[in-house]
């Protein structure tokens, strides 16, 4: 009878030969297992190390991060998202596991947190903001019930400015890419520019999710429930393909199955090479959408029940990184201005 052991961590990867493989760990960021449950070298090695743990005190940092990672909010968090979050956990607990609860009331505790962001901005600003604010969020957390009296980790501004202000998608770069691109990436693209929808949603997409008329899907990053009026262009395509489709998912690779992220992301990036495209990703389709969506007239809060963004977040992104240097806008602008002149100067 094999005998259930408690707090295995089990880690499955693919590796890029696309085998994937599972690994056993003693516990979350415990030590890793030789072979696998129920081998002796497996049992031998897991009960060496739990002899061997000594558990976190219950007034440090680390007894917090275990606690948040208990939580509902951990477990509803996106898998992608929570994968990303056990990184920048594992930095905090190297760096400040150990850190007195009763210590974050001190005023210098703030300046030894924002010297190790520093410090991290070394290698990365963009990484060192990420790790931070990670940090930032658990202990509001653990501010808000009263585990602890202090936040100095709040509103710390960020180092890392994105400067993407000009990174949408022309028209020149659509047809440099649809000149070399195959089908499958074709349809990507212009589901990402009609639909405005995230790289994984739009992976994770299933032909249930379209009815013929609308799509409708659940973001996996902020939950929101939209509904996307499908348009003309796009409706003709994803009607011919469901008539002859070979995965549960929309968006399939030239063998007919569902994609991975590391599958398309691989294939995505050859393609931008042979069409000879620098300096855009596929995450800048997002924000070409509500470019383009507005440029045609769209008001924001249209904008938003598109693309799942708030209503702040889409305001944000047409004030600072994508409108400001939209000429279209600007001419769109003046004919409305031009004929708004005419109609009020005509005599009756």
């Amino acid at each position: 009878m094999r005998v259930k052991l408690k707090g295995i961590n089990r880690i499955s990867k693919r590796l890029a030969s696309g085998q994937r493989v599972t690994y056993y760990y003693a516990w979350k960021g415990g030590p890793r297992l030789p072979g696998k449950p129920g081998d002796p070298e497996f049992l031998a090695a897991y009960h060496a190390a739990t002899a061997q743990k000594v558990e976190p005190k219950s007034n440090t940092i680390q007894s917090l991060l275990n606690q948040y990672q208990n939580t509902p909010k951990w477990t509803g968090l996106a898998p992608r998202t929570k994968k990303d979050y056990v990184n920048h956990i594992q930095k905090i607990e190297a760096e400040f596991g150990d850190f007195p609860i009763a210590a974050l009331g001190d005023r210098r505790a703030r300046a030894a947190f924002l010297a190790w962001r520093d410090k991290m901005a070394l290698k990365s600003r963009r990484q060192a903001d990420y790790v931070f604010a990670t940090l930032a969020s658990i202990l509001a957390w653990a501010h808000d019930r009263g585990l602890t009296d202090a936040n100095p980790c709040e509103k710390p501004g960020k180092l890392y400015r994105s400067g993407r202000a000009e990174c949408i998608w022309t028209q020149a770069d659509e047809n440099a890419l649809f000149a070399v691109a195959p089908a499958r990436i074709q349809l990507a693209y212009l589901m990402a520019t009609w639909t405005g929808q995230r790289q994984g949603d739009l992976l994770r997409l299933t032909w249930s999710a379209y009815d013929g008329t609308h799509i409708r899907l659940v973001q996996g990053k902020t939950k929101r429930r939209v509904v996307i009026p499908v348009a003309a262009p796009l409706r003709s395509i994803l009607d011919e393909l469901e008539k002859n489709k070979s995965a549960a998912t929309i968006l399939t690779t030239s063998k007919g199955t569902s994609w991975t992220s590391h599958g398309f992301s691989g294939s995505w990036r050859k393609t931008l090479a042979k069409a000879k495209i620098t300096g855009l990703t596929f995450h800048d389709l997002r924000g070409t959408a509500v470019t383009r969506l507005a440029v045609a007239g769209c008001e924001v809060p249209e904008i938003a029940t598109i693309t799942g963004h708030s209503l702040t977040d889409v305001g944000a992104i047409l004030d600072s990184h994508y409108l400001s240097r939209n000429t279209q806008l600007a001419e769109s602008a003046i004919k409305k201005l031009e004929r708004y002149d005419r109609e009020t100067k005509t005599p009756n």
